[in-house]
């Protein structure tokens, strides 16, 4: 019996005949999802996918699932204002999606679960992604966000609301980059409160709904704090990795629910 720990999970590796073999005892795939943007002065323009990527590995080595070449491209029109950034327009994005969930559920994926390590922002149009295929076919597909998959995890580290190029994200990859994370470079930055306006899901209080920044507002940070908001000093490895074990467990704790369902 192959020991899945150390057999391949990665899509673009496998042969057709073992795609099938697979398929034979998992229909999980899971898609990462991320964005290619300005992450600050210490943390590479790909964090987000980087984090997906890594989170996706690890469910499909627990979960015996596989896992689909990542989304390295999402919507990021607020953080144009800097150099790198790539943004891809919504509903192209939603094609796109769509297009790669058909094919897997064509081949007889029927649990699809799109990763996003671009918080908050890839939400609406991956919703969206997701009830187009959960109409269409017999398919189910869970969205996971590390932004709310990992609050009681954040409480617990102590890690303030949700900022870019915070202490959530730079612990995250202190952990599975290190190498990539110049810590040196790193500036905290609290962006002044606006009432009714929070975009952390754990905020209890009234909010106003999400809406990316202003390209124009982002620009405003680039002396100040090289694009950053929140408290990227505070970070750890260790918080890195309790954040992550958190949210791998809880996903492939969603996935064992949703197999009943």
């Amino acid at each position: 019996m192959v020991d899945f720990l150390s057999a391949k999970v990665w899509l673009q590796d496998m042969s057709w005949t073992e795609v099938e073999e697979i398929l034979r005892k998992n229909d999980v795939a899971i898609v990462p999802v991320g964005s290619l943007e300005q992450h600050g002065w210490h943390l590479p323009e790909g964090t987000d996918t980087m984090v997906a990527i890594r989170l996706a590995e690890d469910v499909a080595k627990k979960m015996e699932a596989v896992v689909v070449p990542p989304v390295w491209f999402g919507w990021s029109p607020h953080h144009m204002a800097l150099p790198g950034t790539v943004s891809v327009r919504p509903e192209i994005l939603v094609e796109y999606v769509s297009d790669i969930c058909r094919s897997l559920v064509h081949h007889g994926f029927k649990k699809i679960v799109l990763i996003n390590g671009h918080r908050i922002v890839n939400i609406s149009w991956l919703q969206l992604v997701a009830a187009k295929i959960q109409e269409e076919t017999e398919a189910r597909v869970l969205i996971v966000d590390p932004a709310y998959m990992g609050k009681t995890a954040g409480e617990k580290l102590g890690f303030g609301t949700v900022g870019h190029a915070d202490e959530l994200e730079t612990s995250h990859m202190l952990f599975i980059h290190p190498e990539l994370v110049q810590m040196k470079k790193a500036k905290n930055y609290k962006q002044p409160p606006r009432k009714l306006y929070h975009t952390d899901p754990r905020e209890t209080e009234d909010t106003l709904v999400y809406v990316p920044s202003r390209a124009k507002d982002i620009g405003k940070l680039r002396d100040i704090s090289g694009g950053g908001t929140g408290e990227p000093l505070k970070a750890t490895s260790d918080a890195g990795r309790q954040l992550h074990d958190h949210i791998v467990n809880n996903i492939c704790k969603a996935l064992e629910e949703f197999g009943r369902g």
